[in-house]
């Protein structure tokens, strides 16, 4: 795969220097920086001759210049995807790998070279089942005299190994748990090699590893069947004989009991004749684990007759998928579900009762129309996804200037030095539609006239098989200001169901991360049309800094967007603030947790609440502080606000983390924050 990378990279040189010599015109070329991710592909023949090949690689880089190490000629002129050869004595070097940009800038790196005819020795091998993947392995190795390992994961009989570098882990997801031999060669300059194999139980992870998302609405607000969260009713029977093979657990998960019916068929819950009435409630949630690929089940709410509608949960392999069902889903067919008589519930699976799923948080409830119900938790999923490819930065920030658009929240993507196709992609859940227009219209702030910004649709099979729409290229005419600009896409395949929208500022050219390669974009106007308006906004103060970004880590945390928050070298007091439309209630509880991502244990991040008064006359709640335990990774971090004064409307929640000491805006002080949730 690096290899067509950088002979790709070539071939964009190529036709980069065609076009110039047509037009004579070179000026992108000053804005291109010196080559990044230097390093090299060591490979020695195990012959005791010494005989090594050095093939460089860099993005970025036209040309190489190799220093072996050893005293000998530096070889220069190394074109991408090409090696050098050289033969060593035996010995350990430091070679130099020097790659070089079309306009002669350099980055050089150190690569060390082992060169030793003696059989690699003391071969120790670490192999563990990942914490967080299902049935993958990490595989680390160590030998004296060792320059390279190749590991045969065993799980087929002509299988081509994998190459392990010193002082690497890889990782091999298996497509079935169950007892493989795995395969260690460690190889060195000498013929002779030193072997480890063992037989290793790939382990599934069967069950989630944690809980599902806390629930925040009222219980006012609520007609529970399943959730610590409420009260369910009673009596109620999740696992009545309807002459199904299902079995039936309740597992503690993290201190949440979760419902378990495996190999499912098919499921009741039955309330034993005592009907619930949810005739006052608007939506169903439930949320549905499952560790099984290509597995969705159904759901069915029954009234007294019985009448019964199914509705399909799609759901995600190793994760919790939670719904929001309308109850008009149900009520609009005929027969209709009467919710002022719900006897029971079903769930369905494979009539083979090939699949297990996990159930919580199974209730009705209605948004509220004041109060926190509809404010927490704070997701940050504003029903779409950011990415970004390349070089790209993408992220939701509050809107910069409000001059020409009174958006509170925008989107703000940053052209970095990578590829010069580097840029950001915007995911929705449901397709866009072009039958009613193909013109599409953004509004953009850019630093200078004359930004091109190209735009495309794309479905959502993977890169390289991804089918898309024209590239369509609109021109800035204003600088620092915003303007709308327009794309056409006429004769558009409106067969394609177009799940995400492609923005590259300047195509073809490397951007340096500059503000004169970050611009601005907010209301595409599509269907659905894009505003990038959550309900909150954003603000800081001080040094603090605040978007919405990415998750960067998915592990512990699967939620696709999170908070970002960055102290700067301003005031010792630097934060953020998040503003929210309607007030927070502390009459359901006074305890506040958020998932956090800290750099370092021992973070201290204060929170509190204030009213939207300006300060200084602001009103504000105790100032809670809660310390971080783990090191890049979540955590669910606990704020308790007993004795809040709940007649105060409380608008804001303020963030800072180690107040009183300066921050430096670097990764030591950038955290992320997620799921910001009342119980």
């Amino acid at each position: 795969m690096k290899f067509i990378k950088y002979a790709f990279s070539l071939c964009l040189f190529t036709l980069i220097a065609i076009s110039c010599a047509d037009d004579d015109n070179i000026d992108f070329v000053e804005n291109i920086t010196a080559p990044t991710n230097v390093s090299a592909a060591v490979s020695v023949t195990q012959d005791n001759t010494g005989v090594v090949t050095i093939t460089p690689l860099a993005e970025g880089a036209v040309s190489y210049n190799v220093n072996y190490g050893d005293g000998s000629e530096e070889e220069t002129g190394i074109t991408p995807g090409n090696g050098a050869e050289h033969i060593y004595e035996e010995g350990t070097y430091e070679a130099l790998i020097t790659a070089v940009s079309v306009n002669g800038l350099t980055t050089t790196v150190t690569q060390s070279i082992v060169v030793s005819f003696k059989a690699p020795e003391n071969l120790v091998v670490t192999i563990e089942n990942d914490a967080a993947i299902s049935k993958q392995v990490n595989l680390s190795a160590m030998a004296d005299f060792a320059t390279m390992y190749e590991v045969y994961f065993g799980e087929s009989t002509d299988e081509t190994p994998m190459v392990l570098n010193l002082e690497e882990t890889i990782s091999y997801q298996y497509a079935e748990a169950g007892t493989y031999t795995i395969k260690v060669i460690a190889k060195s300059a000498a013929i002779e090699t030193t072997e480890y194999s063992e037989e290793f139980v790939v382990t599934a992870i069967l069950q989630p590893l944690t809980g599902a998302p806390v629930p925040y609405r009222a219980q006012a607000d609520v007609v529970s069947i399943y959730s610590d969260a409420y009260t369910d009713p009673n009596p109620i029977d999740y696992y009545p004989n309807w002459g199904q093979t299902t079995t039936y657990t309740q597992i503690d998960v993290e201190g949440d009991n979760i419902i378990q019916y495996g190999d499912i068929t098919y499921q009741g819950i039955d309330f034993n004749s005592v009907a619930v009435d949810a005739s006052g409630m608007e939506f169903i949630h439930v949320d549905v684990w499952t560790a099984d690929a290509d597995f969705d089940t159904k759901m069915s709410p029954i009234s007294a007759g019985p009448n019964e509608t199914a509705i399909t949960l799609e759901l995600n392999e190793n994760q919790w998928t939670s719904f929001d069902i309308p109850l008009s889903t149900f009520t609009d067919q005929n027969p209709a579900v009467d919710f002022s008589d719900i006897i029971q519930f079903k769930f369905e699976g494979a009539p083979s009762g090939s699949g297990t799923i996990f159930i919580d948080n199974l209730y009705f409830y209605k948004e509220s129309v004041s109060g926190v119900s509809g404010v927490l938790p704070l997701t940050f999923d504003g029903g779409f996804t950011l990415d970004q490819f390349d070089g790209g930065g993408t992220s939701v920030i509050a809107n910069p200037d409000s001059n020409g658009n009174t958006s509170a929240n925008v989107l703000e993507l940053v052209k970095g030095a990578g590829q010069p196709w580097a840029g950001s992609k915007v995911t929705i859940p449901t397709p866009f539609n072009f039958s009613s227009s193909t013109t599409v219209t953004a509004k953009v702030w850019s630093p200078r006239a004359g930004l091109n910004l190209l735009m495309k649709f794309e479905d959502s099979a993977p890169w390289p098989n991804t089918t898309a729409t024209a590239e369509i290229t609109a021109t800035t005419t204003l600088a620092n200001q915003w303007e709308t600009l327009t794309f056409d896409f006429t004769g558009v395949d409106m067969a394609v169901e177009f799940y995400n929208v492609v923005l590259i500022m300047d195509n073809g050219t490397v951007g340096d991360g500059s503000a004169n390669y970050t611009i601005y974009v907010d209301d595409i106007s599509s269907n659905p049309m894009l505003t990038f308006e959550p309900e909150y906004t954003l603000d800081q103060f001080d040094g603090g800094g605040t978007s919405v970004i990415a998750n960067p880590d998915s592990s512990g945390n699967t939620s696709a967007n999170v908070l970002e928050l960055v102290k700067g070298a301003g005031q010792p007091w630097a934060g953020s603030k998040i503003t929210v439309p309607t007030r927070f209630d502390f009459t359901a509880g006074t305890t506040i947790t958020a998932k956090v991502w800290s750099p370092r244990a021992g973070l201290n991040l204060l929170m509190k609440f204030e009213d939207s008064t300006p300060w200084p006359n602001t009103i504000a709640t105790a100032e809670v502080t809660a310390t971080t335990t783990l090191v890049n990774q979540w955590e669910t971090l606990t704020f308790n606000f007993s004795g809040v004064d709940t007649s105060i409307d409380f608008f804001n929640i303020v963030l800072i983390m180690d107040n009183g000491t300066q921050g430096d805006g670097t990764a030591n002080y950038t955290i992320y924050v997620d799921d910001i949730a009342q119980n």
